[in-house]
């Protein structure tokens, strides 16, 4: 156990560097766009004067190692700022729109993990089947396509044929049934992407087991194939399994951004991709971090999870 908690002490600070990199590397990145802020903000009819003020205000005329201090200070503290755009804090924007992204995350998950890992167990039970290859061919095909196109066909397919809205306009307000029908296209598009991995990775890490002395020994002793693969290979197949499952769920959450642009779904994707046509660089920033953070916790729970399942690394010899 002690083993434990140092690897995810040693984890956390790993991940805390490398979302301090990455905020280097955001707030640098904003910093070497072309043009003047103040000036795309205001437009062409601003005067020099009112240009000079409004810098001011945004403080524009510190030097940047300043600016970078006091943006990674406020973060620290919870305070992302105050968006350019809207004049409001951008605690306030996100709170009303991470918790809709939140949502779509979880609800593709709820779908994708558990047909993944019955479609993984399936395809390795029934190793060079019809129902195998078409499973593999089907896998290849979805994760060969980019979000938006299959974002597109669903909704050429099932919004044009009145099944399902093409615009996946989700409130706080509205009853839990209503959101389910809301999201569901922008949901099947992530679920289509990240169960083919999922599904494969399944496959791959039981169908590595079957050839192990033990598993022979099962079917030796006359085990159903059936049993062999769900008592035998499958408990010692998880650690690679969970380590994909969360790093498909760090991918939901991070990865919406083009399908909520396609669906025009509310979430912290979209408001991303709006912060970035206004040029509202302090959401733009707080937002990208918000992800960073998210695909690093997530990417700590998959190291956690998968040493936890297999006592050999729990357990150094």
């Amino acid at each position: 156990m002690k083993t434990l908690w140092l690897m995810i002490l040693g984890r956390l600070g790993l991940g805390l560097a490398t979302l301090l990199a990455i905020s280097v590397i955001i707030f640098s990145a904003i910093e070497m766009l072309p043009g003047d802020l103040a000036q795309e903000i205001l437009g062409q009819s601003a005067t020099p004067e009112t240009v000079a003020a409004f810098r001011s205000e945004l403080g524009l005329d510190r030097p940047a190692l300043e600016r970078y201090l006091d943006w990674a200070g406020g973060i620290a503290t919870g305070d992302f700022g105050t968006s350019m755009a809207s004049r409001r804090p951008i605690s306030e924007l996100i709170a009303a729109r991470i918790s809709n992204t939140l949502f779509l995350a979880l609800y593709a998950a709820a779908i994708s993990v558990p047909l993944a890992l019955v479609l993984g167990l399936l395809a390795a039970l029934y190793r060079n089947s019809v129902f195998d290859r078409l499973a593999n061919v089907t896998a290849l095909s979805s994760v060969s396509l980019p979000e938006f196109f299959l974002g597109y066909i669903l909704i050429f397919v099932l919004a044009q044929s009145g099944l399902f809205p093409a615009v996946a306009d989700v409130t706080a307000e509205m009853p839990l049934g209503d959101r389910l029908y809301a999201a569901f296209l922008p949901a099947l598009t992530l679920t289509l992407v990240v169960t083919a991995h999922m599904m494969r990775m399944t496959r791959a890490a039981i169908i590595n087991l079957l050839a192990s002395p033990y598993i022979e020994m099962a079917r030796l002793k006359g085990v159903p194939r059936g049993r062999v693969i769900l008592c035998h290979a499958l408990p010692n197949a998880l650690a690679p399994i969970i380590n994909v499952v969360a790093v498909n769920m760090a991918y939901l959450v991070t990865g919406v951004v083009v399908v909520e642009v396609v669906f025009v779904y509310p979430g912290l994707g979209q408001l991303l991709v709006d912060s970035v046509a206004k040029r509202d660089v302090s959401v733009v920033q707080a937002a990208s971090l918000i992800f960073a953070a998210a695909y690093v916790l997530l990417n700590l729970a998959a190291d956690v999870l998968a040493t936890v399942s297999n006592p050999r690394l729990v357990h150094a010899r």
